[in-house]
């Protein structure tokens, strides 16, 4: 809406994979407006001064480095308007920079979603921000009932999270034994072929195993792998207009959103202290990227620590029927 009212605007994500993710919808409202990710360019607080240094004589700061006087432009116009998603992830220095360009800043937070060490509190980021207004949105308007119930064992925030009233199948974990998570993730695609299925693995080597297993075994699915590592546009750029298998990684998880999430691998998990507060917010950022189903596996004989904390009112354990009714047809 701002970019169409010829306002210039800079619509900041978390990362590459969130900004494929919200590419489509963005340019769907009528703009081709900027939409940058904090990673794979220059550090952001350098592009957020250096997009005003040519016009307004600012000198460049870095993150990280002590902060320095300004010199800007009284005649210049106002400055740009910046737009952050998943702004509890950028250091409290940030905001200190977005007032110097004279930005006018929306900051979309949780900080019961913070994955890095380089965070900001609400607090901080309305503090440095300045004179702001705070808004709290409530509402769950991407999870069912089901989910939302089993994420909010891991919610880190004063009191629980209101419950949606979408209704689906409760989220399940499963044992698997070896090649179990690509038998899974075949059988979902080839059931659900018009569904989105994302997985959401805790290493590359897991990554790029399952998409070695689904390639050999099921090529016509056609999966995707998206790694920050590449060095190129494969494994980089994506197609996220189209149902499937996306096989991501845990830090490139935020903001994302899927009609089934797997999560292949939580026995990686199993030696980190359950109460963690890192842990368990992960463990929410990951489970609530599902709006329909959430299947959670592990290997070994053990259950990992912090799915088993859970009630089987909450999350269930086995194969779902579903699934078993039409795997002798699958096998074939």
């Amino acid at each position: 809406m701002l970019a169409l009212t010829g306002t210039p605007v800079v619509l900041l994500t978390y990362s590459n994979l969130l900004r494929q993710s919200l590419a489509g919808a963005v340019h769907a409202l009528g703009t081709r407006g900027p939409l940058g990710p904090r990673h794979d360019r220059p550090p952001l607080a350098r592009r957020v001064v250096r997009s005003h240094a040519a016009r307004q004589r600012r000198r460049l700061v870095r993150l990280g480095s002590p902060l320095r006087p300004v010199a800007a432009d009284p005649t210049s116009a106002t400055g740009p308007t910046l737009v952050v998603d998943e702004g509890q992830d950028l250091p409290p220095e940030f905001y200190l920079l977005a007032r110097m360009p004279g930005a006018r800043t929306s900051v979309f937070a949780d900080e019961c979603q913070r994955l890095t060490d380089t965070n900001s509190t609400l607090d901080e980021i309305a503090r440095n921000l300045g004179r702001c207004t705070r808004r709290d949105l409530a509402g769950n308007h991407r999870n069912t009932e089901q989910i939302a119930a089993f994420a909010a064992h891991f919610h880190t925030g004063a009191g629980t999270p209101a419950l949606p009233g979408r209704q689906g199948p409760p989220p399940r974990l499963h044992r698997f034994h070896e090649r179990g998570a690509a038998d899974l993730l075949i059988l979902l695609a080839e059931t659900r072929p018009e569904k989105s299925i994302g997985v959401i693995a805790a290493s590359t080597h897991t990554q790029f195993s399952l998409l070695g297993s689904i390639h050999n075994r099921a090529p016509r699915l056609k999966p995707q792998l998206y790694t920050s590592q590449s060095k190129g546009g494969t494994y980089r750029k994506l197609d996220l207009g189209r149902p499937g298998i996306v096989i991501g990684h845990r830090r490139s998880a935020k903001g994302l959103a899927f009609d089934t999430v797997v999560v292949p691998d939580t026995h990686e998990d199993a030696a980190t202290d359950p109460t963690s507060a890192a842990l368990r917010m992960s463990s929410y950022v990951m489970a609530t990227r599902a709006r329909r189903e959430l299947h959670l596996g592990y290997e070994g004989d053990a259950e990992p620590p912090l799915p088993a904390q859970v009630n089987r009112r909450v999350l269930q354990r086995g194969e779902d029927e579903r699934l078993r009714d039409v795997r002798p047809a699958m096998v074939n």
